[in-house]
């Protein structure tokens, strides 16, 4: 038979064993690498594959990326949608940040890319050294490859407006073709069309495919990237880790040699 005193120290044995391993469990759950979910423009893909597994190595987090159209992300974000993350052009993420889509004071700027002209890679780069350039070399291409303002996609709408500033959309259109996000350049680098216009940041990439330089003059346009913390993220310290690793010294190396500027 167990005595009193005995039977007390034991219950306080158990009892003190109990908290330590609820302690250590509570310890060893809050060290568990959360899974980061992110949602970005196609632009960002080269640069983010190669980003993201030097992230999960350093954090211990892992990151599940969806890419697609700015206008559709921002569309499926008002429909309700959310993500751990979320990186779009400035002006979608300021509409988003007004209807309250994410954590307050967590919006910052990651990159920048200029919208920019592609050529085949071997091929005499077309000029473009000025607006009138610019517009002689559109007017003599056979044929010309960029997003399809319809679709949503950044450097296409922007460059739809372009064409109707130089004046000259009727005379490009039947020699126009329309791809549904970021393959101009890969339908340069076949040797389909002449000329493709898209961000910087999508033509570097492609084999087969060369940067010829930003927009001239006045039509010069940087789509500035801009992260921020999902309102009803989960994980939102490694969300917060994500932002910082992106605007860090490993991920602005990365942003360069895919033909972004660092934010």
């Amino acid at each position: 038979m167990i005595e009193k005193s005995s039977a007390t120290r034991l219950a306080l044995a158990v009892t003190g064993g109990l908290l330590i391993c609820s302690i250590a469990a509570h310890e060893a759950a809050a060290a568990e690498p959360a899974e980061v979910k992110v949602l970005t423009s196609v632009a960002l893909t080269s640069a983010l594959d190669e980003i993201a597994p030097q992230f999960e190595r350093a954090t211990g987090n892992k990151l599940k990326i969806g890419y697609s159209l700015i206008a559709d992300i921002k569309k499926r974000m008002i429909a309700g949608e959310t993500a751990d993350v979320v990186i779009l052009s400035r002006p979608a993420m300021d509409d988003l940040e007004k209807q309250d889509k994410f954590a307050p004071g967590s919006v910052a700027n990651v990159a920048g890319t200029p919208v920019a002209v592609a050529a085949r890679a071997g091929a005499a780069k077309p000029d473009i050294s000025s607006v009138d350039a610019l517009k002689r070399t559109l007017l003599d291409a056979k044929m010309i490859v960029y997003a399809d303002p319809a679709k949503g996609g950044a450097s296409g709408v922007y460059f739809a407006h372009v064409v109707d500033r130089l004046g000259i959309a009727e005379q490009l259109k039947s020699k126009t073709i329309l791809v549904p996000g970021a393959q101009s350049a890969e339908v340069v680098a076949k040797g389909v069309a002449e000329i493709g216009v898209a961000q910087g940041s999508e033509i570097l990439p492609v084999p087969g495919a060369q940067l010829v330089g930003p927009l001239p003059g006045e039509l010069a346009s940087m789509t500035v990237f801009t992260a921020g913390i999902g309102a009803g993220s989960k994980v939102p310290e490694a969300a917060k880790s994500l932002i910082l690793f992106l605007k860090g010294p490993i991920a602005a190396s990365v942003f360069k040699s895919k033909g972004f500027e660092p934010g």
